[in-house]
């Protein structure tokens, strides 16, 4: 099927990345183009309800096809660059990767490792845990057990909203190869997993989909960190979604770090319930992609469960990052705080739309949210809208948000001692990242992400 073209008029007011939505007719081609493409690849072997699933997607993004910034959530972010280009889904895709290619995307220690090419396992270069009270592994080795079947088809879509959001609909129908992580009742996982979703030159012009689920019981603990990363310089659009069950007493570290080729288009879609007393603690870092955006919604539904929201993302050029939270205070005594903060130079876009929502019954809720930006370059720009919608009487709920250069009565305190204005800019911009990183409690992610921050400030990126 040959590509739609999409056309905007080049004096519209609006016109460019950040620019008002393409003609209706061709963004209608596009989203019919991909309801054709659902059609023709065959899904026989999928179980029942899994086609069920696909079906039903397909047909809701259909009807919402694609955002434009009409659209509240999308109001600062334009997918036009995403739609100029037709992505078909990946069949049958290479899977000759070397274990050299990817050492310098991985942690020091002992880490179980699911890698991912261009949306297929790579089981030679993976280590899958399947033993009493843990399954870490690929969704297709799951879904060919019977009784891991079962517990996928419990958690599967159980969160995901394919009603309104476009790109979960379109992950749903096209959903490839992804994670499945389920601990039993009191377990703890005997290694922090790591999920590697990697693309090379073989994914040009592709549409990668990678759906996870991680499900503790209760009082069990984990660490996932998904991270997507590129090798070479491929456009591609990846789409993923990960739905997370967190139970009574567990607590999950989930980290996503995302550093794809500077010509992708990278959304990501979490989607959080929290049971009573547990935590989970959700980190996003952004370096890469043309184009990235992501999602976190949680629930917080079990009194006196906890979530902390936090991110970093560094940019430059002409590249845009979106990170959009919503927390929803469900029951009593429950805590979230959030604290994203951006390093922003060349002309680089960043959007931030956070939101609290605390529920009349929600009593005795504690919210703080937060969202810092440092620009370094004029014309670089950032539109933030941390929300609180509240409707309890007893909580203490804060938030804010800050953007602006460096400070000028501490850069002129470094040049007094003889610090140079470059290094003392690089210092100033690395120690406003560190902040955020200092938080987190896994130390090989932590020293990982410090070390990818400072080499971004030292060749001034």
């Amino acid at each position: 099927m040959t590509d739609a073209v999409l056309t905007q008029a080049p004096d519209s007011p609006e016109a460019g990345r950040a620019g008002a939505p393409m003609a209706h007719p061709s963004r209608e081609a596009r989203v019919d183009d991909y309801v054709a493409r659902f059609a023709d690849i065959d899904h026989r072997d999928d179980p029942m309800w899994l086609g069920a699933q696909r079906r039903a997607a397909i047909e809701s993004f259909g009807v919402l096809g694609f955002p434009t910034t009409h659209n509240e959530d999308w109001h600062f972010t334009s997918v036009a660059p995403v739609l100029e280009r037709g992505y078909a889904p990946l069949l049958n895709a290479s899977t000759a990767l070397s274990a050299r290619d990817i050492e310098r995307f991985s942690f020091g220690g002992d880490w179980q490792t699911l890698v991912f090419l261009n949306g297929n396992f790579v089981a030679r270069l993976s280590s899958v845990v399947a033993e009493s009270g843990i399954y870490a592994g690929p969704m297709s080795d799951a879904l060919s057990s019977d009784m891991r079947e079962r517990i996928v088809e419990r958690h599967f879509g159980g969160l995901a909203d394919t009603q309104e959001h476009a790109f979960t609909a379109l992950n749903t129908a096209f959903a490839g190869d992804g994670a499945f992580v389920c601990l039993a009742a009191n377990v703890v996982a005997p290694r922090n997993i790591h999920l590697m979703f990697v693309s090379d030159a073989a994914a040009e012009g592709a549409l990668v989909s990678p759906r996870n689920v991680i499900s503790l019981e209760h009082h069990a603990e984990a660490t996932v960190v998904e991270s997507y990363v590129s090798l070479g310089s491929a456009n591609y659009l990846t789409n993923a979604v990960t739905e997370v069950y967190v139970a009574d007493g567990a607590r999950l570290r989930h980290y996503k770090i995302q550093r794809e080729s500077m010509r992708a288009y990278h959304v990501a879609s979490w989607y959080a319930n929290q049971a009573r007393d547990c935590r989970y603690e959700a980190f996003s870092f952004a370096i890469g992609a043309d184009l990235s955006r992501t999602n976190i919604a949680t629930l917080l539904d079990g009194e006196g469960s906890h979530v902390s929201l936090d991110g970093l993302y560094l940019v430059n050029g002409d590249q845009t990052v979106d990170h959009q939270t919503s927390v929803i205070h469900a029951k009593e005594s429950c805590t979230s705080h959030e604290l994203y903060k951006g390093v922003l130079d060349g002309e680089s876009h960043a959007v931030f739309n956070g939101k609290v929502y605390v529920r009349p019954e929600a009593q005795k809720t504690d919210g703080k949210q937060s969202n810092n930006n440092l620009l370094l370059s004029e014309r670089a720009h950032v539109d933030t809208k941390p929300q609180l919608e509240i409707y309890a009487d007893d909580v203490k709920c804060t938030h804010g948000a800050t953007v602006g250069p460096v400070d000028s009565t501490a850069l002129f305190y470094l040049k007094s001692r003889g610090i140079g204005p470059e290094i003392a800019v690089r210092l100033m911009t690395y120690a406003f990242a560190a902040e955020v990183l200092e938080e987190l409690s896994i130390p090989a992610v932590r020293d990982e992400l410090e070390k990818l921050a400072f080499e971004r400030f030292a060749v001034g990126a």
